[in-house]
C-alpha cells in the first residue's frame, strides 16, 4: 500500500508509539486523525501533522462508533487504522487484584481493538480495502509473570490478528499485530527506574513507528511482528499445533 493521500487513524496518538507513528504517516503524505483521551496532546500532534484530533475513550462500543463517524466526516473515508491505545496493568490475580483496574485494562487494551475493528471495517470496505495494525506487545508472545493481566489482553490481540488476517483476506483488508519489547512510551514510566537499573535498552518510538509503516506497506496479513533492540523486526514464527495422533490411542472410545 502506498501511503500518500491515504486516510489514517491513530488511537493513543497523543504520545509514545502513537505520536511517532502519526508523524511517520504524515511524513509519507497520509492524512492523519489523532485519537486520545489527552486533548492537549492530541491537538498538539494533530497540528504537527496537519490533521485532525478526536478526544474520547476507546474502551466503549459507542465511543468507537462516534470515532469512526468523525473520521469519515472529516476525511471522507478511512484506509488505515492503527489501533494503538493502551495502558499498563501491574497487578496479579491474588490479593492485589483490582476489579476496576482489570476492567479498565481489558477495556482499553482489548476492547479498544475489538470495537475499533468492528466499526472501522465498514469504512475500510467502503474504500475497497485497507489495513489494520493493532498494538500488542512482546508480552503477548511470551510469559510475563509480573503483569499477567497485561499479558492476557496482549495475547488476545495477537490471537485476534492471527484469526482476522485470513478472515478479511477476501475483503482486501490486512490485519496484523505489532509486538514491541520495552519501548519509549508512557506505559514504561512506572517501571522506568527498574529497567534503567537492569540495563534494559528501550526501543525508540520511531523504530516501532517505522515497523508499523513496513507492515502496512508489506501487504502481509495475520502476522504478529516482534520489535527488539539490535534485531531486524519480523513476523514471529509460531509453531504449528500438533494434529490428531494415529493408531489405537487416536480412535474414539466405543460405547
Amino acid at each position: 500500500m502506498e501511503l500518500r493521500d491515504k486516510v489514517a487513524l491513530v488511537t493513543g496518538g497523543a504520545s509514545g508509539l502513537g505520536r511517532a507513528t502519526a508523524l511517520a504517516l504524515a511524513a509519507e503524505g497520509a492524512e492523519v486523525i489523532v485519537a486520545d483521551l489527552d486533548e492537549d496532546g492530541a491537538r498538539e500532534v494533530a497540528e504537527q501533522v496537519g490533521g485532525h484530533f478526536w478526544v474520547g475513550d476507546v474502551s466503549t462500543f459507542e465511543s468507537n462508533s462516534r470515532l469512526i463517524d468523525f473520521v469519515v466526516d472529516q476525511a471522507d473515508g478511512l484506509d488505515i487504522a492503527f489501533l494503538n491505545a493502551g495502558i499498563a496493568s501491574g497487578f496479579g490475580l491474588g490479593e492485589d487484584f483490582n476489579l476496576s483496574r482489570y476492567r479498565q485494562a481489558m477495556g482499553v487494551n482489548l476492547d479498544g481493538v475489538v470495537f475499533g475493528t468492528h466499526h472501522a471495517l465498514t469504512a475500510l470496505k467502503a474504500r475497497g480495502g485497507g489495513a489494520i495494525v493493532a498494538t500488542a506487545s512482546l508480552a503477548g508472545l511470551t510469559a510475563v509473570p509480573f503483569d499477567p493481566v497485561y499479558a492476557a489482553n496482549k495475547a488476545a490481540v495477537v490471537g485476534l490478528a492471527r484469526a482476522m488476517g485470513p478472515a478479511l483476506a477476501d475483503e482486501n483488508i490486512t490485519f496484523n499485530a505489532i509486538c514491541p519489547g520495552f519501548a519509549e512510551s508512557k506505559i514504561v514510566d512506572p517501571i522506568r527506574n527498574i529497567l534503567d537499573a537492569q540495563g534494559v535498552q528501550l526501543i525508540p518510538a520511531e523504530t516501532v513507528a517505522a515497523t508499523v509503516l513496513q507492515i502496512i506497506r508489506g501487504g502481509g496479513t495475520g502476522e504478529a511482528w516482534f520489535v527488539q533492540p539490535g534485531r531486524e523486526a519480523a513476523p514471529f514464527k509460531f509453531r504449528n499445533v500438533p494434529g490428531p495422533g494415529t493408531g489405537e490411542a487416536a480412535r474414539p472410545n466405543a460405547i
